[in-house]
């Protein structure tokens, strides 16, 4: 026979059941949470809770009141989510080094150090110290970026995207700027070339066709309304096969012969040879000036290994064009950046030690036997734990990426924590994983490819080793185990 449901109690005695806002207020946990998150703060968490209950037993959702000691641990819970940063550190373990969307480099200690004392102390910002007159911040890293570019000045706002809006808007606001059609790219986001001319004020004249353009496309494209011969190195595709472009020297001379600036954007932008280190090759800023370049954009927080910052570098009239637009002052960057930058960039100074002191180069030149290395020490800790979940965990070779648009056809050896179901029963717990190591209070983000969860140790540090051993521990414990 089945048991008699239990019958359920009206809705206006569970609710009569539950204790008031004071009676809360006045528990003992809450002198403590009013110490260390504030009274209007956990009225808040007091209220929120206790609506959220209400609307639950209204609805059925609940049979039974809670009792008071499980509303406080639902205050306490939520007390403590609210207090949580929503800029969260993560352990990136999805095998691209730059990734946009965990915050592209990461910063060298010393970079950091600099940003912190800017950060905590007055500082010569815009103030000549020798005059005891204002000065100009761009100042802070010009002769640097000239000295490691050879271009005649320089100037910084917050990133490459607006560095190539503020170029066409101060040099060809309603003229013409002649670009390849093969290099028409849309960056993150969904942000176009052609759009971000538009806005600028700049029009476009397209040459060429996508993937062959040629000398005569924009001799013949030149006339009395042009004002800018543009470049766009496309660093984030590859057109492959029966394909021609310009060369930057010839076309610096059809923009010379026309009394025209010649403009490239590099797009991610590095200050050395990356071959030097085992790197595939990307074109440097100094080598595109060389070749004839009147001026130059390229992000500093993506190879160069700085903070986010959108450098133009160049003809010194042409920067001071720049610099007398209005919008340099929207899109100017602030002490904290200049700090980082001026830091980053004097290590630029020695080449040779770049690998070391510069992350970004630190990830990228690791050996895969460094990887092999880390999965090693960590699989036979997780191995029998994870075994009992119905999972099983092994390294495998992957390639990372570089990111962000940087060298997109280029992989770098690497090695993975593999983790995949032993059986069908358990598939559905590769996505569950994934979803709570994301959850986790470090979080771990990998990536799942062909049912199986993918953490790729490229850019796991030494010091994150134990902590995404003990995440993973904890991961597993949340799926519980098989029967």
């Amino acid at each position: 026979m089945n048991p008699k449901p239990v019958a359920r109690a009206p809705v206006s005695e569970l609710l009569s059941q539950l204790p008031s806002v004071d009676k809360l207020l006045l528990s003992e946990p809450a002198s403590g949470w009013i110490a260390q998150y504030g009274r209007d703060e956990l009225l808040r968490c007091i209220r929120f809770v206790l609506s959220a209950v209400r609307q639950k037993i209204s609805s059925s959702d609940l049979l039974v009141a809670p009792t008071e000691q499980e509303l406080l641990a639902q205050i306490d819970a939520r007390l403590a989510v609210r207090a949580r940063p929503n800029l969260r550190r993560v352990i990136n373990l999805t095998g691209t080094v730059l990734h946009t969307n965990l915050g592209r480099a990461v910063m060298p200690d010393e970079v950091i150090e600099a940003m912190a004392s800017a950060a905590a102390e007055p500082c010569a910002l815009e103030y000549d110290l020798g005059e005891g007159k204002r000065g100009d911040r761009d100042e802070l890293v010009e002769e640097l970026l000239c000295e490691l570019t050879g271009a005649e000045a320089a100037t910084v706002v917050n990133n490459n995207a607006a560095a190539v809006f503020l170029l066409l808007n101060a040099l060809s606001n309603r003229k013409e700027t002649i670009v390849s059609r093969g290099e028409l790219i849309e960056i993150g986001g969904a942000f176009r070339i052609p759009d971000i001319m538009k806005r600028a004020g700049a029009r476009l004249v397209e040459v060429g066709t996508t993937n062959r353009t040629h000398p005569k496309d924009f001799v013949e494209a030149i006339g009395p309304k042009t004002a800018l011969v543009m470049k766009v190195h496309t660093s984030n595709y590859v057109v492959q096969g029966f394909t021609a472009e310009v060369a930057e020297p010839e076309l610096a001379k059809i923009a010379q012969a026309g009394n025209i600036p010649f403009v490239v954007d590099l797009g991610a932008g590095t200050l050395v040879d990356l071959t030097q280190f085992g790197l595939p090759k990307e074109p440097t800023p100094a080598e595109t000036i060389a070749n004839g370049a009147d001026l130059v954009t390229f992000s500093c927080d993506k190879l160069l290994g700085g903070p986010q910052a959108g450098i133009l570098v160049g003809r010194k009239d042409l920067i001071q064009r720049i610099k007398k637009n209005p919008l340099k002052r929207v899109l100017r960057v602030g002490k904290v950046t200049l700090a980082a930058l001026e830091s980053v960039l004097r290590m630029y100074r020695n080449p040779a030690t770049l690998p070391q002191r510069v992350k970004v180069l630190q990830l990228l030149t690791r050996p895969a036997a460094s990887m092999q290395a880390q999965a090693d020490s960590l699989i036979p800790s997780l191995r029998d734990v994870f075994a009992s979940c119905g999972l099983q965990v092994t390294a495998q070779p992957v390639k990372s990426q570089i990111g962000s648009g940087s060298l997109p056809v280029e992989r770098l050896p690497s090695v993975a924590l593999a983790i995949a179901a032993l059986d069908r029963a358990n598939e559905k717990k590769v996505v569950r994983l994934e979803r709570l190591l994301r959850g986790s209070d470090t979080a771990v983000i990998g990536r799942i490819s062909e049912k199986t969860l993918l953490l790729d140790l490229r850019c796991l540090t030494e010091d994150k080793v134990s902590v995404l051993r003990e995440t993973m521990l904890a991961a597993a414990q949340g799926l519980g185990t098989t029967k």
